[in-house]
């Protein structure tokens, strides 16, 4: 019975729905990985909303590598670290993670020559509704574009 029951979650987190958002910059790839992948611009476009910020980013860009990016309310009120394992990365091409809670986050970059295309799919946690997850990541991206392109 519990092998059943176990086997039974592992199928429902397999085939659980992704949440895909996108977002096409004006920037060549190799910009876009820069500003995606090294901690000091981490910090200035990792919120989905300027009532927050990423004081810190910690990222160790291997496959079985980390990453933990501190989030907070920019009055203190509130914070908590973000962060995963890569588990595959591709250069200038595709991050797979699975983060801190087991759910798991995809990012593809598309270089477009003057232009980058990035699509991130994850799985969504449980205690949110799925579109302000989905608002709130597009929110991020939107500050990662702006950042790219600013």
């Amino acid at each position: 019975m519990c092998d059943g029951f176990y086997h039974f979650l592992y199928i429902c987190f397999m085939e659980q729905e992704w949440i895909e958002i996108e977002a096409m910059i004006e920037a060549p790839i190799q910009a876009v990985w820069e500003k995606w992948t090294s901690s000091e611009h981490i910090q200035k476009w990792n919120f989905a909303h300027e009532s927050w910020c990423c004081p810190a980013a910690q990222i160790d860009l291997r496959e079985e590598g980390t990453f933990t990016y501190r989030m907070e309310a920019v009055d203190g009120s509130a914070g908590f670290d973000f962060h995963g394992v890569f588990d595959s990365v591709e250069e200038q091409e595709f991050l797979a993670i699975t983060l801190g809670d087991g759910r798991k986050w995809e990012i593809e970059f598309v270089d477009l020559g003057q232009s980058t295309h990035v699509t991130e799919r994850f799985h969504p946690e449980s205690v949110n509704p799925i579109d302000m997850q989905q608002a709130g990541w597009q929110a991020i991206l939107n500050q990662f574009k702006s950042h790219c392109e600013g």
